[in-house]
């Protein structure tokens, strides 16, 4: 995301943390990060380093789970495109861009005025 973000200055990426069960401590770690508010915390732990005790309830992790499983979110990554399209697992640089791309391109046309019809 961050070579993206520095390539294409039009992208944006709002992270959503949602730490799956099945990872032990990830909800924890999610918790630190969110207390935070720490971007340097969030590379750590993706790092896979340690990372210290959330020092506050966070409940914005578990509004950010209950949403994904609304959505059907179920594994991550999961990035949800401007039109509406979810891209599941990991995606090679240039193929994720060509996927945003064609989104804003599909939002694009969807919000273009119709012609009027003339009537005769």
């Amino acid at each position: 995301m961050k070579e993206i973000v520095q390539q294409r200055k039009d992208i944006a990426f709002y992270v959503k943390l949602f730490p799956l069960a099945m990872h032990q401590g990830a909800k924890e770690r999610a918790q630190t990060i969110e207390c935070k508010h720490s971007l340097a915390l969030l590379e750590q732990s993706y790092a896979g380093k340690p990372l210290p005790k959330p020092d506050c309830p966070a409940p914005e992790i578990d509004k950010n789970i209950a949403l994904g499983k609304s959505l059907g979110i179920n594994g991550t990554p999961t990035l949800i495109l401007p039109n509406g399209a979810m891209v599941v697992g990991l995606m090679p640089q240039n193929a994720l861009i060509a996927r945003i791309d064609e989104a804003a391109k599909e939002m694009h046309k969807a919000k273009k005025p119709q012609a009027a019809l003339k009537h005769s």
